[in-house]
């Protein structure tokens, strides 16, 4: 017999690895270590300010539309609102998005307009028609099926020597999926322009993230895959810019893909059709409650005398009237023809389906 155990310990390391944490901003606002040279440009904060502070009014009508039976479920993206700004504003027109079904802010920010989404979270495909960049991708439902979509996009980026990237985000339950891991290990075997950006919620619907994984960080899932995963305060947008800033610009530059988890905390149920209080309790939520984004970069903006109680009211009203012209211009939109669910199905419809379209038009 042979004994192990001491003998193991001798055993040579052959690689370390090691996941950096990024964040700049405590809670309260006050500053944690030397800021990035963008935040000097205090007109950028604010307005990464005003669009997570526009993000979180739209929220708020559109789940109130939900309630009253104008608008089917809808995911709202409360206490994470910095992570899609903070990706968005770091992106360019050129770069494509690949957004999960919690991404409203990222797309607003990106141009597409507010009646659009409603239309979409309406049960209305037209909503997908958006007006942000023709070349972005719509809304992803099923749970971590956009990851693949981005390595090919990125794929393609590749092959045509273009320097765009491909931005894909996904909540923390993704990182269950093999999609997810198929397309980082696909992304990091040929060095594809793609980041990665995993909101961690903390709770993928009522599953808690210790039930998910046994890994100490989500972002140390991308070492396996060959590339650098990152820890970033996905409450701090300064540090969310930064981090999403430096990863897309590696990827352009040739530098390969980048992973980051974002940490953050679903405030909120995880859509319209959930009763998060029956898994959550109401004291861990509340806790959260004191780490959320918005008021923390509105502490820092006070503190730095570029922000006010009246700068703060003309946003909210500003918000409003933006948010009650969208909803209008939705409810006005008139239904599809009910023969239109057949149009996108095949190029040329089946028999069956040919019938059941006409009988739907009042032919025979």
């Amino acid at each position: 017999m042979i004994a192990s155990g001491r003998a193991d310990e001798q055993l040579p390391v052959i690689a370390r690895f090691e996941v950096r944490y990024r964040n700049y901003l405590a809670p309260d606002g006050a500053i944690n270590r030397k800021l990035p040279a963008f935040a000097s440009d205090t007109r950028l904060l604010v307005t990464l300010y005003r669009a997570m502070v526009l993000v979180r009014a739209f929220d708020l009508k559109a789940v109130a539309l939900q309630r009253t039976g104008r608008l089917g479920t809808y995911a709202a993206s409360l206490g994470q609102e910095a992570v899609s700004v903070g990706v968005a504003s770091a992106m360019r027109e050129e770069d494509v998005l690949l957004p999960s079904y919690r991404d409203n802010a990222a797309l607003i920010w990106r141009g597409v307009k507010l009646e659009d989404i409603l239309l979409f979270w309406g049960g209305d495909e037209r909503g997908n028609r958006f007006s942000g960049p023709v070349q972005d991708f719509p809304f992803c439902i099923p749970v971590g099926s956009q990851a693949p979509q981005a390595a090919g996009v990125a794929y393609a980026f590749k092959l045509r020597k273009e320097p765009r990237v491909a931005v894909c985000l996904f909540g923390d339950g993704a990182t269950s999926k093999g999609d997810v891991w198929e397309a980082m290990n696909f992304a990091g075997v040929h060095r594809l322009p793609v980041v990665f950006v995993v909101t961690n919620n903390q709770w993928a619907i009522s599953v808690p993230l210790r039930l998910q994984t046994a890994s100490e960080t989500l972002a140390q899932k991308a070492i396996a895959a060959g590339f650098i995963g990152e820890q970033v305060d996905g409450n701090d947008v300064v540090a969310m810019h930064a981090a999403a800033e430096a990863a897309i610009d590696a990827a352009r530059n040739g530098q390969g893909p980048h992973f980051i988890e974002a940490v953050t905390y679903r405030l909120g149920d995880h859509t319209t059709a959930d009763d998060a209080a029956r898994y959550r309790p109401t004291e861990e939520v509340q806790a959260r409650w004191k780490e959320e984004p918005i008021a923390r970069l509105r502490s820092f903006l006070a503190g730095q005398n570029v922000w006010s109680k009246t700068e703060e009211e003309r946003l909210a009203a500003e918000c409003q009237q933006r948010i009650d012209a969208a909803v209008e211009r939705y409810l006005a939109v008139e239904p599809r023809a009910p023969e239109t669910m057949f149009d996108h199905l095949y190029a040329k419809l089946p028999k069956a389906y040919a019938a059941q379209r006409r009988e739907l038009e009042g032919g025979s």
